[in-house]
This record gives structure tokens, C-alpha cells and sequence, in this order.
């Protein structure tokens, strides 16, 4: 019904750069808030950063003042863009949204995206 594609991950050095794309596709009607979600190795997933559909933004501290959340509303993309990369931030990424399909009448399901894998290191 809705697909949630990501794309741009890969191995970059520390102090580096990537940018993150994932796009939704399918039968939709809206969609509310998005965001990105981490899996380092050995770490639980965690909450990177949000971006409602209003354009508020959300990081958790570690990323704070080197990524930036962004969106293309006519696009249904959301966008990650990560400066200063640390081996720390070493991470399978994950788009999440929430999203209204054209059967619903209100209200939004939560999808997934299948997963990015970034690599920072030297």
C-alpha cells in the first residue's frame, strides 16, 4: 500500500558527509510527521531526528548542530543531512512516517522504511 524508500547511505571518513533520501510511494493521502531512527551495533534503534508537517524539527543531542531533517511535502521526501561525521555515528538508518492513505478517513499508520547502512571510518 505505501512504500518507504531510502537511499544514500554508504562508507564515508570521519569528518565526512552524506545526505539521506527516503521517499514515499503509494496510495496516499497525507502524511504527517517523519523522521529517522538509528541501529548502531550493539545499540537499541534510537529516535535521530523528526520533522512534522508543519517543518518543527527534533534531534537527539548527539547529532545536534551537524545534521539537519528537511522535507519535499510535493515530493513526499524526507531528507538527512549529515555533517562532521563521527565513527559514532555508525548506524543502519531508518525513515519513518506517519501516513494517511486515500481509504482512511482520519487518523495516520506508521511505516518503515527497509534501511540505509552508514559507515564512517577511516
Amino acid at each position: 500500500q505505501v512504500q518507504l524508500v531510502e537511499s544514500g547511505g554508504g562508507l564515508v571518513q570521519p569528518g565526512g558527509s552524506l545526505r539521506l533520501s527516503c521517499a514515499a510511494s503509494g496510495n496516499i493521502f497525507s502524511i504527517r510527521d517523519m523522521g529517522w531512527y538509528r541501529q548502531a551495533p550493539g545499540k537499541e534503534r534510537e529516535l535521530v531526528a523528526d520533522i512534522t508537517s508543519g517543518g518543527s524539527t527534533n534531534y537527539v543531542d548527539s547529532v545536534k548542530g551537524r545534521f539537519t531533517i528537511s522535507r519535499d511535502n510535493a515530493r513526499n521526501t524526507v531528507y538527512l543531512q549529515m555533517n562532521s561525521l563521527k565513527s559514532e555515528d555508525t548506524a543502519v538508518y531508518y525513515c519513518n512516517a506517519h501516513i494517511r492513505t486515500i481509504t482512511m478517513i482520519s487518523g495516520q499508520d506508521e511505516y518503515w522504511g527497509q534501511g540505509t547502512r552508514v559507515t564512517v571510518s577511516s
